[in-house]
């Protein structure tokens, strides 16, 4: 059995839903995950995503109804937990901020190779007071809608939860502490003195280390992979996405968008919780 969770929060009226109901023959009614908000429907396989994807300002997510609610969340930071890409707004206190982003945008289409693409946009950024980091994360960096809520409420239900990112961990343990986020992993600046020296210390995290890093966390839980929620918004999420038993392209690429199990277009990230058959009145807020 299949369940198409159909969201279009605070419209979801009964019209709507027998518009929705009438675009793909063989669906019906199952059940209102929150009346007004979001409703299951039976639909007779996958392929229903076609149907109500982009339609009416609706988010749709179609998977199977047994294994729903994840043990695990592994997500994306920059442009998915929250709404920013942190090396291009610490670029902007050294006057790049166009330089970088242009590289940023091209790396997350999947035009560029992700670690040159690194490498070369860090570079940029030897010299920069490490002190611009705060001031950074104090004046810029705000999660996007709904990221503490579904991080909370899944943790709150006994999911383990993993924040992995190609960004730096100057951003991401500050930002995974904000949200709820148990662990984290992502690149680390090389400084020299107070000063960035240009350059990363350590491993590279690009697209294969997220997915083994989750990969990893499922082996410590004891689960599979159907198990696992992910979401990113880049082609550096891919394998990522495409590993978990529901991989979520969050206004996303389009590389994302072509290997994913569904798309959060139009909502803030709680809207998984719906797409988890989890009320509104179990989220923690």
């Amino acid at each position: 059995m299949f369940i198409a969770t159909l969201i279009a929060a605070g419209r979801l009226d009964d019209r709507l839903l027998a518009e929705a109901l009438d675009r793909l023959p063989g669906a019906r009614f199952v059940q209102w995950v929150d009346e007004g908000d979001a409703v299951d429907l039976e639909v007779p396989n996958l392929s229903a995503r076609t149907a109500f994807e982009g339609w009416n300002g609706c988010d749709v997510v179609v998977q199977p109804v047994e294994g729903r609610e994840k043990k695990l969340l592994a997500a994306d930071m920059d442009s998915t937990i929250i709404g920013q890409e942190c090396i291009d707004e610490l670029a902007d206190y050294a006057g790049i901020k166009p330089q970088i982003a242009a590289i940023t945008e091209r790396a997350m289409r999947g035009e560029l190779h992700f670690a040159v693409a690194l490498r070369e946009r860090v570079a940029l950024l030897e010299g920069l007071d490490v002190a611009v980091i705060r001031r950074c994360l104090e004046e810029k960096i705000r999660p996007n809608p709904g990221a503490e809520t579904l991080v909370r409420t899944m943790r709150a239900r006994g999911a383990m939860t993993l924040l992995v990112s190609g960004g730096f961990v100057d951003f991401v343990k500050p930002v995974a502490a904000m949200t709820g986020f148990e662990y984290h992993d992502a690149n680390r600046l090389a400084r020299e003195g107070d000063r960035l020296s240009g350059s990363l210390e350590g491993r590279i995290v690009d697209a294969q280390s997220k997915r083994t890093t989750m990969l990893v966390a499922c082996e410590d839980l004891g689960i599979e992979t159907a198990a696992v929620l992910a979401i990113g918004d880049g082609a550096n999420d891919i394998p990522l996405v495409e590993t978990a038993g529901l991989g979520v392209a969050y206004r996303a690429k389009p590389a994302l968008h072509a290997v994913a199990d569904a798309r959060l277009d139009h909502h803030g990230l709680d809207a998984l919780l719906w797409a988890q058959g989890i009320k509104r009145a179990d989220w923690v807020i």
